[in-house]
């Protein structure tokens, strides 16, 4: 076998040099974290590429949702990275590799404070032992998004406020402790999926004991008394106002019955047209007074809730979102910029450059007449915090009609009221001529006044709600001169019930009684509504038979937690926190250990409610032919099979034959790609389908269900072809 010969080695190789790698050296930038991605990106505008800008979304860092996170001796907080937002901290991570200075620029209250500090000890701790590097870690604040005040806080950052973030950890535990004391009870005496809070508990005791007014209220009747007269060929109305020396009023307003005179009955008014019938009016006197109306305050939080509910019809919670939107910045197309101040606040302050911004424009636009002699001003509330100004335009010049075309809708409408309220709040009060008559015929004295507005004031910047009514003034007569009185008006009324609260009367109330704070009012609100506490009829907020039997377990059994006064005095004590005049624990110790006794007592001796609100129907299983039940679960009633649980066919409740096949019924289908749905149960016999909004109402012919005609918020229709039946919808 031959071998085959080796190849021989080269006397020498030149070896190739190696090629140089350069290492990437990365940059440093300054890391600024906000809250939102929307303010991100407003402050990506105003800072150059030495800045790198991430939001935390919210809270990163929380107590866990599993378990109650709480030392209950030493009352200390266990926070952990929230699971579902473990992405975002990678980020978040991440980006402190190449920070050279971390500045937090969480929202500028408690709440924001403690993200910023959950935040700064979480770096501390985790990231900086390992890039083995200290990195400037520090706490910036602006109440507005402009360039300005972005430049303003980046040049001047500051420490973490430690007050601000013991008053929010304090308020943090005694509410994890309140609701994760509570709610179990209500799982195991009432149903599951119930929660109770601190704030939520004591705002639907207040609902509940309103409805219990009205139910128990009885009507009072009375009569009052207006006359037709006419005058310099003019014809105005005079009410009665006095008979003898006593003034007539409702049942209602009845104080001093030496004063006071109710008539009550129709006897008692036929005595006194009897005797006043016939005869002429006598000119008594004649006063015409100047009269002014000075502009409201610029808005806080809930007020301005109260405006948009009350003006455009919106829930607090709507309110917010659009608030939050606006002060986050919206792009003007040559820049963006946060159009309002901070909108969590309850203080009336504003600065004294944005008064000075105000009054020239004023004087600008409307002239030297508008502006006061001196700056207006407004007292805040004895249980202020004054932590921000009051809501108003961060740039005056940014008029809502100019920048419309760059805002949505509802933007708009909220910025409108913001910016014109902020405007007239800086302006001389409206002026009005009063003219007011009083006229005597017999014992009886008929009054009436009217006036017009001499000069409009602050209503040339706010013209809307009841600031532009007017009334018409009574013709121009003489003290003594005799009116004919061409008829006499007698009218039986009945005292109302105390009117129901709408989401504005009651964040009104909330605030009166020092209930929760400006950024708990809205979450309040839809909290009992989500757990189906509380419903709304029109704006009205109705108690629900579960909203009733919660708060009767709650109030009866821990009478001095779910109520106003200890809601308020716990505000009252973390101000005092934060006024670092009270330690955080020590007010936790104080609430904890009665309320763990009374918490203990109460799974021992309440009786279980559980299955009281189940009712029996005639309706039947399809699945095992069992009678349905009807339930209330956490979004309200529902049929499910009383063969529970052999059987779990559940489905919602029907309502009003169907008005194609007559046979079926209509039942809502949730979960529709464009929404809810309305279709027949004989379906597939039957395709009726439709998303239209039911009225509630039945046809009178058919009685099937009267839906909204599409565009037409008042017309209500019966969808029976052979019917065609309309009626203009009314809420009664």
């Amino acid at each position: 076998m031959a071998t085959v010969p080796k190849t021989p080695k080269p006397a020498s190789v030149t070896k190739k040099p190696a090629k140089k790698t350069t290492k990437k050296v990365t940059k440093l930038t300054k890391l600024i974290i906000v809250e939102s991605p929307s303010k991100a990106t407003t402050l990506k505008k105003y800072l150059g590429p030495s800045y790198t800008i991430k939001a935390s979304a919210g809270h990163v860092i929380d107590l866990p949702k599993s378990t109650l996170g709480i030392d209950t001796e030493t009352f200390e907080p266990r926070y952990i990275v929230m699971r579902d937002r473990s992405k975002v901290m990678k980020e978040l991570m991440d980006a402190v590799k190449n920070a050279s200075e971390i500045l937090l620029a969480s929202d500028p209250d408690r709440e924001g404070e403690a993200i910023a500090s959950h935040l700064k000890n979480y770096f501390e701790e985790k990231a900086l032992p390992k890039l083995k590097r200290d990195i400037p870690i520090k706490r910036i604040r602006f109440s507005e998004i402009t360039k300005d005040a972005i430049l303003k806080a980046v040049s001047e950052p500051a420490e973490i406020t430690t007050a601000l973030v013991n008053a929010q950890q304090g308020r943090r535990v005694i509410d994890r402790l309140f609701g994760y004391g509570l709610s179990p009870l209500l799982w195991k005496k009432v149903k599951g999926k119930l929660s109770a809070g601190r704030v939520q508990s004591t705002t639907l005791r207040i609902i509940v004991e309103r409805e219990k007014e009205i139910e128990a209220f009885i009507p009072q009747e009375y009569w009052t008394l207006t006359a037709n007269l006419v005058a310099e060929k003019q014809k105005f109305q005079a009410t009665l106002n006095k008979v003898g020396q006593k003034r007539i009023v409702s049942p209602n307003e009845l104080e001093n019955k030496d004063k006071q005179q109710v008539i009550s009955s129709k006897k008692e008014m036929d005595a006194l047209l009897k005797e006043i019938k016939g005869k002429d009016f006598t000119v008594k006197d004649v006063k015409k007074t100047p009269s002014q109306t000075k502009a409201s305050a610029p808005f806080i939080t809930s007020t301005l809730q109260q405006a948009a509910n009350n003006l455009l019809g919106w829930p607090a919670a709507k309110t917010m979102r659009a608030a939050q939107e606006l002060y986050e910045g919206i792009d003007l197309g040559s820049s963006r910029t946060g159009l309002i101040t901070y909108m969590r606040t309850d203080s009336t302050r504003i600065s004294p450059i944005a008064a000075q911004e105000a009054k020239t424009y004023i004087l600008e636009q409307f002239g030297e007449k508008y502006i006061p002699s001196k700056p207006n001003f407004f007292s805040n509330k004895k249980n202020s915090q004054d932590a921000h100004e009051a809501i108003r335009p961060s740039v005056i010049g940014h008029h809502p009609d100019a920048i419309k075309s760059y805002l949505s809708a509802d933007q708009y409408k909220l910025y409108n009221l913001i910016w014109r309220r902020f405007m007239a709040s800086q302006m001389v009060p409206v002026e009005r001529a009063v003219t007011s008559l009083s006229l005597e015929v017999g014992q009886c004295l008929f009054t009436v006044s009217g006036s017009i507005v001499t000069f409009d004031g602050f209503q040339k910047a706010w013209n809307v709600g009841a600031d532009k009514k007017e009334s018409k003034i009574p013709p121009n007569v003489e003290k003594g001169q005799i009116i004919p009185c061409t008829s006499l008006e007698e009218e039986q009324k009945s005292t109302q019930a105390p009117p129901r609260y709408t989401e504005a009367t009651l964040v009104k109330i909330m605030e009166e009684l020092g209930i929760g704070r400006p950024s708990t009012y809205a979450p309040t609100m839809m909290t009992l509504s989500k757990r189906y506490y509380v419903k709304k009829a029109a704006k009205s907020l109705v108690p629900t038979d579960l909203g009733k039997a919660v708060n009767k377990l709650l109030s009866e059994n821990f009478n001095e937690l779910i109520n106003a006064s200890f809601t308020a005095e716990m505000e009252e004590k973390l101000d005092a926190v934060e006024e670092q005049t009270l330690e955080w624990k020590s007010v936790v110790k104080e609430f904890y250990i009665p309320f763990n006794k009374t918490v203990t007592e109460a799974f021992e001796k309440v009786d279980s409610i559980k299955g009281a609100f189940d009712e029996k129907t005639d309706e039947v299983c399809e699945k095992c032919g069992k009678p349905m039940l009807k339930k209330l679960g956490k979004y309200g009633y529902f049929l499910a099979c009383s063969g529970w649980p052999e059987c779990v066919n559940a489905q919602p409740i029907p309502f009003g034959a169907c008005p194609k096949c007559l046979v079926g019924k209509i039942v809502e289908k949730r979960g529709g790609r464009r929404g809810a749905f309305y279709a027949c149960t004989n379906y597939p016999e039957c395709d009726f389908l439709t998303n239209a909004k039911p009225s509630g109402k039945v046809c009178p012919n058919d009685k099937t269900p009267l839906f909204f005609q599409a565009g037409k918020k008042k017309i209500i229709e019966c969808m029976h072809a052979a019917c065609g039946y309309t009626e203009e919808f009314s809420e009664e």
